[in-house]
C-alpha cells in the first residue's frame, strides 16, 4: 500500500481539509478497484462517499477488531452495486480486509464480490445485497430483533441492547414493491432506531429517474409514519451531521434522509450521467478524475497517511465503546444473572434443556389432523421452552395455525389494542409480544424475517400459503444464500386446497423450493411428522421451508417402524413382507397414506411392497450412502414415487425403471377429494403403477378404472376458516 501525508508529491491535498481528504479517499479507492477489476459501479461510491464517511467516523457504533460485537449498530447497504465503497469503509476503519483484496475486486477468491456477501469471509458485512429492496426490508427485520431483545433483556440501568439499525438505499431501492410493504410496516411499528440515508442521485442504470420515478417519495414516507428530512447538497458534511443527529432524536418513527448527492461525484465527464452507475469509469476518465480531485495520476491504490490515521481511530473508538458495553454487562449479570446468563444463551444460538420435552404425539386411532394444524401446537409446545421463537404470518394466523398463544402480540410501546381486540392473540404487549402481525405483506415478510435472522439472539419465522412462496422467493433464496436460520412456513400445500382452484394451489412451488442451494425443504405426512419437522426447524442451522396441508390427514401407524423418522429425510415407513420388497412405493406429505393403503391392495394381490416416506430430500440426500441404499437399496429397481405436485426432480429416487405420479398442469376449483381424485392421486392409480412396473397390465388396468379403494385420503369434516 502506497501511504504519504496529505501534501507528499506535492498534488494530493491540494489544501483540503482533513474531511475532504477521507471523502476522496474513499471515492478514489472505489473507482480504482472497479477500474482494477475493469467490472463494477463506480458512481455510487462516489457520490455517497460523503454520507458514509460521516456516518462510519462520528455516528455508527462498531469494533473493527469485534466485527460480531453484539450490541454494535448494523449497517446494510442495501444498494448492493454500491460494494466498493462498503469495501473502501471497512479498509480503511481497520477490519481485517487488506489492500490486497480491494485489489482483487471480483475475482475469483476474493473477500471481495461484486455484491456485499455475509459469512463470505468479509468482516464487517451484515447481509448479502444487490437485488434492490431486500436491504431496505432486511432492516426492518434487524430493527424488530434489536427492540424485542431489548424489551425482554433491558432493565432501569442495565440497557445490554441498544443500538441502531442504519442503512444506504438508493432510487432503485425504493421504486421495488419490497420497500413500499417493509416502510409501510416499519412506519406502523415506529421502529425510532431505523435509520435510512436516501443516496437520492435521480439516475438509474438506464437513464435518469424522471422516465420513471417522479413521486414524492418524502410524502410517502411522511404517510407512512416515518421521519423524513432533506438534505439539499449531498457533500455538506455539516448538514448530512445534523440530518442524523436529529434522526437519532427519533423514538416513536423511522426516519429517511433523502440526501441529494451527484452520481460519479468528480468525473469530469460522467458525473450527473447513468454511464457511471454500472462500468467502470476508463483508464482515460480515471486519470481526470484524479487531477480534478487533486490526486496522484501515476499511482493506483494511493491512500494518502494522514486519511489512513484519521479512519483507523476507528479502532481506538471501536475499542473504547466494546469495554464500555463490557462493563455495563458485568454489572448486568451481576445484578440479573437469571437473564445474563439467557443472553448468553440464545446470543450463542444455544438451545436451552429438555427444549423438545413437550412436543405432542399422536397415535394412529386418534382422529385425523391437519398437519397444518399439528405444526402450529408443536410450534406452541416448543415456543413454551424456547423463549427466543417469534414470528407470524401475512395476516393468515388462523390458516396457517402460527399463532403462539398468549405469548402477546408485538406492537409498539402504548398501542391501545389488548387481549378483546379482534383477532388479538392476548397476553403482553408492546415490544416483547412474540406475534408480529405482518401484514398482507410477503415480499417485506420473507425480507424481515432473514433480517432478523442475520441480527442474531431470535429464532424468527414468516407464514403463508405454499402458493405464495414465490412472493417471497427472492428472500428465501438470499436466507439460504446466507444460511440464516430462518423458518418458511407455508399451509395449503397442494391440489387439494379445493374450492379456491388453481390460484391458490400450488403446483410448480415444492419443485422450485427444491432447487433453491442451501434451503431444506420439509412436507411432513401427518401429524407425529409434523411435530418432528419443527423439531428439525429449530435445532438445525440454515434456512427450512415447511409445507403442510390443509386437509385433514390420518395418523400414520409407525408400529412396525423402528426408522429415525423427519431427521434422515426419508424412513422406511412399512416394510414388504418378508423383508424382500418386489416394489418399493415412495410418497411425502398427503400421498403417503395412499402408498400405505397400496401396499395393503398389492398384498392382497400378491405383491410384496415397502412404503417409504420422503418428508425431505435435502435432508435424505444429505445422510451416507449405507442409509440411503437401505432404505432404497439399488437392487430393487421397481419404484413409484407420488406427491400432489410437480414430477420434476422425482425420477432420482424412482429410478430408471420406475414411475412418478405427479401433476404437471394448473388444479381446478371443486372439493378437494374430488380434485385429487381427478387428477389421480388415488390409491388405485398407486397400486395400477407397481402393477404396471411389475409386467402385471390386466391387472393394472383394472385397478385403475375402479378397482378397490380408488379415493383419496379421507379428510374429516373441513375447519372453520380457509
Amino acid at each position: 500500500m502506497n501511504q504519504a501525508g496529505p501534501r507528499d508529491g506535492g498534488e494530493t491535498a491540494g489544501g483540503k481539509s482533513l474531511d475532504e481528504l477521507c471523502i476522496d479517499t474513499l471515492r478514489v479507492l472505489a473507482i480504482d478497484a472497479v477500474q482494477e477489476a475493469n467490472s463494477g459501479h463506480p458512481g455510487l461510491p462516489m457520490g455517497a462517499a460523503t454520507m458514509a464517511y460521516v456516518l462510519w467516523t462520528r455516528f455508527l457504533k462498531y469494533n473493527p477488531r469485534d466485527p460480531l460485537w453484539p450490541d454494535r449498530d448494523r449497517f446494510v447497504l442495501s444498494a448492493g452495486h454500491g460494494s466498493m465503497l462498503l469495501y473502501a469503509l471497512l479498509h480503511l476503519t481497520g477490519y481485517d480486509l487488506p489492500l490486497g483484496e480491494i485489489e482483487r475486486f471480483r475475482r475469483w477468491g476474493s473477500r471481495t464480490p461484486g455484491h456485499p456477501e455475509r459469512g463470505h469471509h468479509t468482516p464487517g458485512v451484515e447481509l448479502s445485497t444487490g437485488p434492490l429492496g431486500q436491504g431496505f426490508a432486511n432492516g426492518v427485520g434487524l430493527a424488530i430483533a434489536e427492540s424485542w431483545l431489548a424489551a425482554r433483556f433491558n432493565r432501569p440501568g442495565h440497557a445490554i441492547v441498544d443500538h441502531h439499525t442504519y442503512a444506504l438505499v438508493s432510487d432503485g431501492d425504493l421504486m421495488e414493491g419490497i420497500t413500499h410493504e417493509a416502510a409501510s410496516l416499519a412506519g406502523h411499528l415506529r421502529l425510532g432506531k431505523l435509520i435510512y440515508l436516501y443516496d437520492q442521485n435521480r439516475v438509474t442504470l438506464a437513464g435518469v429517474t424522471d422516465l420513471s420515478f417522479t413521486e414524492d417519495v418524502a410524502g410517502r414516507f411522511d404517510a407512512y409514519g416515518w421521519h423524513t428530512r432533506h438534505v439539499p447538497d449531498g457533500d455538506d458534511v455539516g448538514e448530512i451531521t445534523r440530518a442524523i443527529e436529529e434522526a437519532r432524536a427519533e423514538r416513536d418513527r423511522p426516519s429517511l434522509l433523502l440526501v441529494r448527492t451527484r452520481i460519479g461525484r468528480g468525473s469530469p465527464k460522467k458525473e450527473g450521467t447513468f454511464g457511471a452507475h454500472g462500468s467502470p469509469l476508463g483508464e482515460d476518465e480515471v486519470r481526470a478524475t484524479k487531477r480534478a480531485l487533486g490526486w496522484p495520476t501515476t499511482d493506483r491504490f494511493y491512500l494518502p497517511g494522514e486519511a489512513v490515521r484519521h479512519f483507523r481511530e476507528a479502532v481506538g473508538r471501536g475499542a473504547g465503546a466494546r469495554g464500555r458495553w463490557d462493563r455495563l454487562a458485568e454489572a448486568y449479570a451481576a445484578a440479573h444473572p437469571e437473564e445474563w446468563a439467557e443472553w448468553r444463551r440464545i446470543m450463542g444460538g444455544e438451545l436451552p434443556e429438555g427444549w423438545a420435552g413437550g412436543l405432542p404425539s399422536w397415535k394412529p386411532e386418534d382422529k385425523p389432523v391437519a398437519t397444518r394444524t399439528a405444526a402450529g401446537q408443536a410450534l406452541n409446545a416448543l415456543a413454551a421452552r424456547i423463549p427466543n421463537i417469534l414470528g407470524g404470518s401475512a395476516d393468515l394466523n388462523p390458516s396457517t395455525s402460527t399463532a403462539l398463544k398468549d405469548r402477546g402480540d408485538y406492537q409498539p410501546p402504548g398501542e391501545a389494542v389488548g387481549p378483546g381486540t379482534p383477532g388479538a392473540v392476548g397476553g403482553a404487549w408492546g415490544r416483547s409480544g412474540r406475534n408480529l402481525h405482518f401484514g398482507v405483506r410477503e415480499h417485506a415478510m420473507g425480507a424481515a424475517v432473514n433480517g432478523m435472522a442475520a441480527h442474531g439472539g431470535v429464532i424468527p419465522y414468516g407464514a403463508t400459503f405454499l402458493v405464495f412462496s414465490d412472493y417471497m422467493k427472492p428472500s428465501i433464496r438470499l436466507g439460504a444464500l446466507m444460511g440464516l436460520h430462518a423458518v418458511y412456513v407455508f399451509t395449503h400445500d397442494s391440489i387439494a386446497v379445493g374450492e379456491d382452484g388453481p390460484t391458490h394451489e400450488p403446483v410448480e412451488q415444492l419443485v422450485g423450493l427444491r432447487a433453491i442451494p442451501g434451503l431444506t425443504v420439509i412436507r411432513p405426512a401427518d401429524a407425529n411428522e409434523a411435530a418432528e419437522a419443527w423439531a428439525v426447524a429449530v435445532e438445525r442451522d440454515g434456512p427450512i421451508a415447511l409445507a403442510l396441508s390443509r386437509q385433514n390427514l390420518p395418523i400414520l401407524d409407525r408400529a412396525d417402524s423402528r426408522e429415525p423418522g423427519v431427521r434422515r429425510g426419508a424412513y422406511i415407513l412399512a416394510e414388504a413382507a418378508g423383508g424382500r420388497p418386489e416394489v418399493i412405493l415412495i410418497g411425502s406429505g398427503s400421498e403417503v397414506f395412499l402408498c400405505m393403503k397400496a401396499r395393503e391392495r398389492l398384498a392382497a394381490l400378491g405383491v410384496a411392497a415397502r412404503v417409504i416416506s420422503m418428508p425431505s430430500w435435502e435432508l435424505f440426500d444429505a445422510q451416507d450412502a449405507a442409509y440411503r441404499d437401505r432404505v432404497l437399496p439399488p437392487a430393487v429397481r421397481k419404484r413409484v414415487a407420488i406427491e400432489a405436485g410437480s414430477p420434476i426432480g422425482w425420477e432420482r429416487y424412482a429410478g430408471s425403471e420406475g414411475a412418478v405420479i405427479g401433476i404437471d398442469r394448473f388444479g381446478a376449483s371443486a372439493p378437494g377429494e374430488e380434485v385429487m381424485e381427478r387428477f389421480g392421486f388415488t390409491v388405485g392409480r398407486v397400486t395400477a403403477e407397481a402393477l404396471r412396473l411389475l409386467g402385471r397390465r390386466d391387472e393394472a388396468a383394472k385397478e385403475e378404472a375402479g378397482g378397490e379403494e380408488t379415493a383419496v385420503a379421507p379428510t374429516g369434516p373441513r375447519e372453520g376458516h380457509s
